[in-house]
């Protein structure tokens, strides 16, 4: 490992099997426009939700060329809406896949350097599998050495409505440190798109990582004051 690796320290971020891949893209796009590295974890689960949703088959083996066209795509499902906006191939290289099957990864020890974990979307078998400790894969396992290190995660919860078992769950996450954060839009930023009321998720998830980000128009205790900007 030489020196440059060392002083490497990624958000990891989760991509668990709830719908909302649109929601992981702008988490991911804005880290890396804000200079951070990344590494990323794409459970099995969400594999099939990003088929369904986007037509891309995130492949272990083709995963920069897989991750390349999911970024570029809208939230409205359209292909090359961010392409060629910024040095995609640079961008690209502050990120590490790793295989949600793979326990031995970095992610799955505390001694690997990171800042903290950021789950966009977050199922509800995803937080229950963190909020009991069940590590049954990377994803689950990295959100629990994050909780055990004391380091920030964040879980965008995707569902609704939630039941008492799931907000038990959320309740647990909540009482170990982490920040339970739905997925949940809000209209006063002046959204005149999808991709505005996405944004806006993603935008909060950064705020609570405390990531610098410009994608929401921020209250500034002016009524309307969205519309008139």
């Amino acid at each position: 490992m030489n020196a440059g690796e060392t002083q490497r320290r990624p958000w990891i971020v989760g991509v668990s099997g709830a719908s909302g891949t649109p929601y992981a893209a702008a988490v991911l796009r804005a880290l890396l426009d804000a200079g951070e590295s990344v590494d990323l974890v794409v459970s099995r689960a969400s594999r099939l939700t990003l088929l369904d949703e986007t037509g891309i088959s995130f492949r272990d083996a083709h995963w920069r060329d897989d991750l390349r066209e999911w970024l570029a795509r809208g939230a409205d499902g359209k292909p090359n809406t961010f392409a060629g906006s910024e040095d995609t191939e640079g961008r690209l290289d502050r990120v590490r896949h790793w295989s949600a099957g793979d326990l031995a990864a970095g992610p799955s020890s505390g001694s690997y350097p990171c800042k903290g974990m950021l789950v966009v979307p977050a199922s509800t078998a995803c937080v229950a599998g963190v909020a009991l400790g069940l590590s049954k894969d990377l994803l689950q396992r990295a959100a629990s050495v994050t909780l055990k290190e004391g380091r920030k995660l964040v879980v965008a919860v995707r569902e609704t409505p939630l039941n008492g078992q799931t907000l038990r769950h959320l309740v647990t996450l909540d009482d170990a440190g982490a920040t339970v954060l739905p997925a949940s839009p809000a209209f006063y930023a002046g959204a005149t798109h999808i991709q505005d009321l996405v944004d806006f998720v993603a935008g909060r998830v950064l705020d609570a990582a405390g990531v610098p980000h410009t994608l929401y128009q921020r209250w500034k205790g002016e009524l309307g004051g969205s519309r008139t900007t």
